[in-house]
């Protein structure tokens, strides 16, 4: 596998997607006349999975999609490969416009362009570890030889060496998960989507992986779309993460812009169980110099400097070791302000107080 592969892009444009046999007529009874979706379902027999969501990915970004069972996450990771065909809507992938391909291309951008991970494995059981690992690069009509090569490296790579001629039943559930995930990356795909990948294994595995899956995003720099319902996994994994409800996105934005700054009662309701510590930055809870000289008097000789990207965690642990304010600074050095003590302690317990 190339050290250099990278993700592509992603955009969802308006996408809707509407269950039923008059989903078009329900569709544009949803979007000409404002009928809710008690309304769809009883006049038109049609269920509102997707509504009107529109959202980029960046190359290389984990981007999670999260929310409760039947906010419409799973439904609209599937719309990306057209597993599900959205009845409105674009999507495009580095700029191609997947709604136009043909039978035979669809099928070559499902097995060259995208890799997928699932909740369930989906592991072939009569088929060794190495076997399903190299199953997308035998469907691509690669020889055995190489694909067996390939297959020997992501099984290194997700830390199954020597398990390659040992069957699924032999596995445990977290084992078996990592040959999901390496089957996906065998074929060495631009985006990975992954639905509830670690949603069914014991919470130590769990977090096992979330970490190992972390690291593993670092260095192949796949753009990936993660589907979660757990708010604490989509805040340790995701760059950005959009939270959907009904079938909308409710709102889009960094860990640390959603927990801080929740944009309705829904999306705050999610968030308050959340630590601060290991999402909100300095550069958010900071003062200008002039405010903290004019609420602490001047600044004290004592004070410790850190960077504005800096989490909670660690300016807390370093304020109450040094017993002193923080000054904050970026990366060329300069000073950018000055976190007190106690605003420490109000970020902590409150959040951040506009």
């Amino acid at each position: 596998m190339s050290s250099e592969s990278s993700g592509r892009d992603i955009q969802i444009k308006n996408v809707w997607k509407v269950f039923g046999n008059t989903s078009k007529e329900a569709l544009d009874a949803i979007q000409n006349q404002k009928i809710s979706k008690t309304d769809a379902l009883e006049k038109y027999n049609s269920v509102i999975g997707v509504s009107d969501v529109s959202f980029d990915v960046k190359s290389g970004e984990i981007f999670c999609v999260m929310g409760l069972s039947g906010s419409g996450k799973s439904t609209l990771v599937r719309h990306i490969n057209r597993l599900l065909e959205p009845t409105s809507g674009q999507i495009l992938v580095d700029g191609q416009d997947i709604m136009q391909l043909n039978k035979k291309d669809l099928q070559e951008f499902r097995n060259k362009k995208i890799g997928m991970v699932f909740q369930n494995f989906a592991l072939m059981p009569h088929r060794s570890v190495i076997d399903n690992i190299a199953m997308p690069l035998e469907i691509r009509g690669i020889n055995k030889n190489q694909r067996y090569e390939q297959a020997n490296k992501i099984l290194n790579i997700v830390e199954l060496q020597g398990w390659g001629n040992k069957y699924a039943h032999e596995l445990s559930g977290g084992m078996q998960q990592r040959v999901g995930l390496a089957r996906a990356l065998a074929a060495d795909p631009e985006v990975l989507l992954m639905d509830e990948p670690f949603s069914a294994l014991d919470p130590l595995i769990r977090r096992q992986l979330q970490i190992e899956f972390i690291n593993l995003s670092k260095q192949m720099k796949k753009t990936t779309v993660f589907i979660t319902h757990d708010l604490d996994e989509a805040v340790k994994v995701g760059h950005r993460i959009a939270i959907m409800r009904d079938g909308m996105v409710i709102q889009i934005g960094t860990p640390e812009e959603i927990v801080m700054n929740p944009s309705d009662g829904y999306v705050a309701d999610f968030v308050k169980g959340i630590s601060r510590l290991k999402v909100v930055e300095a550069k958010t809870i900071m003062k200008p110099k002039e405010l903290f000289e004019k609420e602490n008097g001047p600044i004290p000789e004592n004070s410790i400097e850190m960077k504005e990207n800096d989490l909670l965690t660690k300016l807390i642990e370093k304020s109450v070791k040094n017993n002193a304010p923080i000054i904050i600074k970026n990366n060329h050095g300069k000073m950018l302000g000055v976190i007190s003590q106690k605003d420490l302690l109000r970020s902590v317990v409150e959040g951040h107080d506009e």
